[in-house]
């Protein structure tokens, strides 16, 4: 056997035992709302409660297992969207606490400003094509409020269904449900898409982490 066949069956016998390489199953893209009805303290348990649920256990396994690949983005009023921590890849337990402590350190970009959510999903869908590979694309919206600047958020969310991108809504309702009717009706999009209610802020940690989960492990059906 010449020296070229032996380093290709070398090569091959190498990539057999490496096993076939992880792909990404998942890109997640977290928006969160930074409109005026949310004051100081609310944004700390936002960002302080994605933090903790990216940091449990079970959801940081997920990730890991799915080799996902999430970006934070920060929204608000029609021209406020602001990718906060671009789409990092969850290949390892390590990954997942340095994104963990990145969202805890990450200062609010607006204050004061109306609730665009049309406009959000509008600037999130195209970064989708810098994560191509993965083969489910979901962007998970929490808010406290229903649309009162920019576009139309059924005609974003039709967009969303035509790219093949689920939405996902974490409904933030202080007193009965209308947030969640609206995420329900006007921004949830795809065939496994779903709506879960934080009643306050103070349940918004229970709420995400459970949001994550579903995200990730068990889409509905």
């Amino acid at each position: 056997m010449g020296r070229i066949s032996k380093l290709a069956l070398m090569g091959a016998v190498a990539m057999a035992l490496a096993g076939p390489a992880q792909a990404c199953r998942l890109a997640l893209a977290l928006t969160v709302d930074v409109s005026g009805s949310i004051d100081p303290g609310e944004y700390r348990f936002q960002m302080d409660g994605l933090a903790d649920a990216l940091e449990d256990p079970e959801v940081a396994e997920a990730l890991v297992q799915a080799q996902a690949a999430v970006s934070v983005i920060q929204w608000s009023g029609a021209t406020d969207q602001e990718v906060s921590i671009p789409w990092q890849r969850m290949l390892s337990a390590r990954a997942v606490a340095r994104l963990a402590q990145t969202v805890r350190d990450t200062r609010r970009r607006w204050s004061g400003g109306k609730t665009a959510v049309g406009n959000m999903l509008d600037g999130v869908l195209p970064q989708f094509a810098d994560v191509s590979d993965c083969t489910r694309r979901v962007v998970d919206v929490s808010g406290d409020g229903q649309s009162n600047d920019g576009g139309d958020t059924v005609l974003a969310r039709q967009l969303a269904a035509e790219l093949g991108v689920t939405v996902n809504g974490l409904a933030i309702d202080r007193i009965g449900a209308s947030v969640t009717q609206f995420y329900r009706t006007q921004v949830r999009s795809g065939p496994n898409s779903f709506v879960i209610t934080a009643t306050g802020y103070s349940d918004y940690p229970r709420a995400i982490r459970r949001k994550l989960l579903r995200e990730i492990l068990v889409p509905a059906s």
